[in-house]
């Protein structure tokens, strides 16, 4: 079959490609989760360029601390201090008549001797004398000062105090306590230069230098300190060379690599799903939510990068699911987790937990028939990804002490609730894209709908009719792999039309047939028009397109045969014109419409039969359906001869079923005078009792 590419298709792609580029962000720059003591379960770790380690802010807080602690500190000294505090003392000693020149002029001395040796603060003191501070820079002098003469303003003052004792009360009354101030202080500014400069000169040295494709850590390795600064330093290097990069040049990049994965999809909707690839609507929604959810995805992540794992990702097989058929679902699904992978921070892990989360989804929502699977289904994904994520952790870190439990189970359980909303969305996409899903189907095929009371109530030979038709049909449709639900919704309401003229149709014909005195070709167009008044009566219900197509499809373009042969029996000697005779199709053009035409026909049949014997029910089945292919009513559907032969086989043994002989019951016998049944019995053997099954 050629399929022809449609122009609006190709314009929804670029739109999605572009919507899609547009919303990833620009910064690609990826980083690996990893602590000190992990395993390294990563592909190896190459350099890509020369990479010079340097310490990080933690390790030079630690550098800083040990330079100032090691660092020999900067003073003042002020001389001219130590001078004026002795000339004060002086004349003030000068003004107490009591105090000899000679003891004057010794105190004088002493405190001078005291500024000369270098008065500090208790400080200070206490680190000299407790070895802390050996040596001090002081302005004007080239080399270190050593400092165990120094003294503190209160050891000067109790020195002075003690050496002269005679002369306390007046030292006190001079107030020399209080003029004894340190002349050495403290340089602050000159020492905090000092140790920048030197932390600087530390922080401006590597500590290691990596040259191009040297291997920093390989797959397996045990992070140590050393390799930990190394990947930090990676990556801090990778981000540093992010920054000034052209970001045209990335959007290039981007929209490549997803020009790339959303066309391998297209190509294979192309490739392996024609008939998908050629409905427009079905393609319309494939591009659109694609495009919509990773544009939201790349939307949320911008905002909050954590948010990968709350994403409820199992909502996009779970939908397709519903509405295409699982390898469809599967390979969308995987389409779009590569995608949103550019924008995960771990994208192997996110890609496996995905990859898994979608499998079970798939597998665990085949057909959505009731709301209990949808609950079921996000128990699984749970589930699943719970145990994934401990094994990649397991597998990361060799450890399972560090798991995240409550962020994992938060996140997850959010994840696996939103996936209840697939409900509300499967009814909103059936609605904007006229879809059927199986739910609708199922309600669809429950016998109290009202458009199927009707039939019931109108047409009960038809009622039955596609009762049995329904049955044949959905358990040939389970035999090939068919829409099991889809294949009997469309056989409840195939004859629909048939309400209008009941009493046309042979089913329901009680012993009077109108079309006694009517010409074939008006019989024939009365017959014929059921699928025309059904269609009508689909439309007005606003019966899924789906199910109308059974209506329309589920005689072809075949032939009312019948009234056909009667139509050239009375015009022997003339061709007679197929078209008055010929429904208005088209043929089937799917395997679940193709399975009710063979149905229908064949259910039909079976009620003439007189011999229900095996024999009589396969050769009346395989001379209908043989001919229903040699007519070319089969052709448009994808529907193999084995499916066709399958079908055969189910047919049969389902008719034989439906028609097996009953064992006869037996007359009652009539009761008999004693005097006669004593007469048998003396005459007669006992006949042995014979038990019936009532069941048979």
């Amino acid at each position: 079959m050629k399929i022809k590419f449609n122009i609006q298709t190709i314009l929804l792609l670029v739109g999605a490609i572009v919507l899609i580029s547009l919303a990833l962000p620009r910064q690609t720059a990826q980083y690996n989760k990893h602590d000190v003591g992990d395993v390294w379960s990563y592909p190896d770790m190459i350099a890509p360029y020369d990479l010079q380690v340097y310490r990080d802010s933690s390790e030079m807080r630690r550098v800083r601390d040990s330079v100032e602690q090691s660092i020999i500190p900067y003073f003042k000294w002020d001389v001219a201090l130590g001078k004026a505090i002795a000339d004060s003392v002086d004349r003030n000693l000068a003004k107490v008549p009591e105090m000899s020149s000679v003891e004057r002029y010794r105190i004088v001395t002493e405190i001078a001797s005291l500024y000369h040796r270098g008065v500090v603060d208790a400080r200070t003191y206490d680190a000299i004398r407790n070895d802390r501070l050996p040596k001090m820079f002081v302005d004007g002098r080239s080399s270190a000062v050593a400092t165990q003469e120094m003294i503190s303003a209160e050891a000067a003052y109790a020195f002075i105090d003690n050496s002269f004792a005679s002369s306390h009360s007046v030292l006190s009354m001079v107030g020399l306590k209080d003029r004894m101030v340190p002349n050495v202080t403290f340089d602050e500014e000159k020492t905090a230069l000092q140790v920048n400069i030197k932390v600087n000169a530390l922080k401006n040295t590597p500590v290691i230098e990596i040259k191009k494709g040297q291997r920093i850590i390989d797959f397996g390795d045990i992070i140590t300190n050393e390799k930990n600064v190394i990947i930090n330093a990676f990556y801090k290097e990778k981000e540093k060379q992010m920054s000034g990069v052209n970001t045209t040049l990335i959007l290039a990049g981007q929209i490549i690599i997803i020009t790339i994965m959303v066309m391998v999809f297209y190509f294979y909707m192309y490739f392996m799903r024609p008939r998908t690839f050629t409905n427009q609507r079905k393609m319309t929604f494939l591009i659109v939510f694609m495009a919509v959810f990773i544009a939201t995805v790349f939307a949320i992540v911008r905002i909050r990068p954590n948010m990968m794992y709350v994403i409820p990702f199992a909502l996009v097989p779970i939908i397709t699911t519903t509405f295409f058929d699982s390898r469809t679902s599967f390979f969308y699904h995987t389409t779009v987790i590569l995608i949103c992978s550019l924008v995960a921070n771990n994208q192997a892990e996110f890609i496996i937990l995905q990859f898994l989360a979608g499998a079970v989804a798939i597998a665990s929502m085949k057909e959505l028939t009731r709301r209990s699977q949808l609950a079921k289904c996000a128990l699984f994904v749970f589930l699943i990804m719970c145990v994934s994520y401990i094994a990649m952790f397991l597998m990361r870190t060799g450890k399972i002490v560090g798991i995240e439990w409550e962020h994992m189970l938060v996140y997850f359980s959010i994840n696996c609730v939103a996936l209840s909303f697939a409900y509300l969305l499967i009814f909103l996409i059936e609605k904007i894209f006229g879809f059927t899903s199986t739910v609708t189907l199922v309600e669809l095929s429950d016998i109290n709908n009202p458009m199927l009371r009707e039939l019931s109530l109108e047409c009960p030979g038809t009622f039955q009719h596609v009762l049995q038709v329904a049955n044949l049909a959905s358990e040939a449709a389970h035999e090939i792999g068919a829409n099991v639900q889809l294949t009997r919704a469309g056989a409840l309401y195939h004859d629909i039309g048939k309400i209008d003229n009941p009493a046309f149709f042979t089913e329901n014909q009680m012993g009077v047939n109108p079309h006694d005195s009517l010409q074939p070709e008006q019989s024939a167009r009365i017959v014929i028009s059921h699928v025309a008044n059904g269609l009508e009566r689909a439309r007005k219900a606003k019966l899924p397109q789906a199910v109308q197509d059974f209506i329309s499809q589920h005689h072809g373009c075949g032939k009312a045969r019948y009234f056909y042969t009667m139509a050239q029996k009375a015009s022997p000697n003339q061709a007679v014109d197929p078209a008055p005779f010929t429904y208005p199709g088209p043929n089937p053009q799917t395997k679940e419409t193709a399975i009710v035409l063979m149905a229908d026909a064949c259910e039909a049949a079976t009620k003439s039969l007189t011999d229900v014997s095996k024999e009589s029910i396969t050769n009346l089945i395989n001379k209908i359906i043989d001919g229903q292919v040699s007519e070319g009513l089969l052709r448009d559907a994808p529907i193999s001869l084995r499916d066709i032969e399958v079908v055969k086989q189910t047919f049969i043994a389902r008719l034989r079923a439906f028609y097996h002989a009953r064992v006869s019951y037996p007359e009652a016998v009539k009761p008999q005078e004693p005097v006669q049944a004593a007469v048998q019995s003396e005459g007669q053997a006992s006949a042995p009792a014979v038990t019936q099954n009532e069941n048979v």
